[in-house]
């Protein structure tokens, strides 16, 4: 389990993270909702080791990795599926994936037939540069690099940014599936409700740098939650 307990996060004066608190299971979708800028990026990259905190513990698989830097978090098993999706440009879409093998280790370095499965567009274009496929594939080729270095913790950053639909079902598909599997705990970030609603087992919506509401997904208010969702 992931347990972020009271965090603070600043970047010189500001402090983008008050006191923020979630929990993250195997086998289940934690999806973390809010408006831009309420801090939901920060958590993240407080969660992956990308910005240390000021206060609080993070502790994943019962052990504290609040000052574990970010590549021995990427080896403890942790991947994120950035905001943006990162994907290298000039790589061949089998290069992209065979950057995952950084955290893996030598015996593991190999692409698994699950990740065409999930994501069959990438098997037909392995050849092509990165920069050269859609938004949508890009992301589906963000996920399977992340996947490659087998995590039992993936995090991901607004992944339907963009998307056009058909992937976007695709993408739940996909992490209706990982979930199922029960060997990963999966935390979500999104703006789009409908696709979280969707997914999510538990939920937290920040709104400027905390924890407004949180719960299971039988106990959610969509009302309550939308309503720190609107501009």
């Amino acid at each position: 389990m992931l347990n972020v307990d009271a965090i603070d996060l600043k970047y010189g004066a500001a402090q983008v993270l008050r006191h923020v608190s979630l929990t993250a299971q195997v086998g289940q979708v934690t999806c973390v909702l809010g408006r831009n800028g309420v801090g939901k990026t920060s958590l993240l990259r407080a969660v992956t080791g990308q910005q240390p905190t000021s206060a609080g513990k993070i502790t994943w698989q019962d052990k504290d990795i609040t000052s574990l830097p970010q590549h021995l978090r990427a080896r403890s098993g942790i991947a994120i599926v950035p905001q943006g999706r990162e994907i290298f440009p000039l790589l061949t879409v089998k290069e992209n994936l065979e950057t995952g093998y950084a955290a893996t280790d030598r015996g593991r370095r190999f692409i698994q037939d699950e990740i065409f499965e999930l994501f069959p567009v990438l098997k037909d274009m392995l050849g092509r540069r990165g920069g050269d496929l859609s938004g949508g594939q890009q992301q589906q080729l963000a996920i399977g690099r992340a996947l490659v270095a087998r995590p039992s913790l993936l995090v991901l950053d607004e992944p339907t940014e963009g998307i056009q639909p058909s992937i976007i079902k695709d993408i739940g598909r996909a992490i209706d599936y990982l979930r199922n599997k029960g060997d990963m705990a999966i935390v979500l970030v999104e703006q789009y409700f409908e696709f979280a609603r969707d997914l999510a087992d538990t939920y937290a919506v920040m709104d400027r740098g905390q924890i407004v509401l949180s719960g299971t997904r039988a106990e959610m208010s969509e009302d309550h939650v939308l309503r720190h969702l609107s501009v």
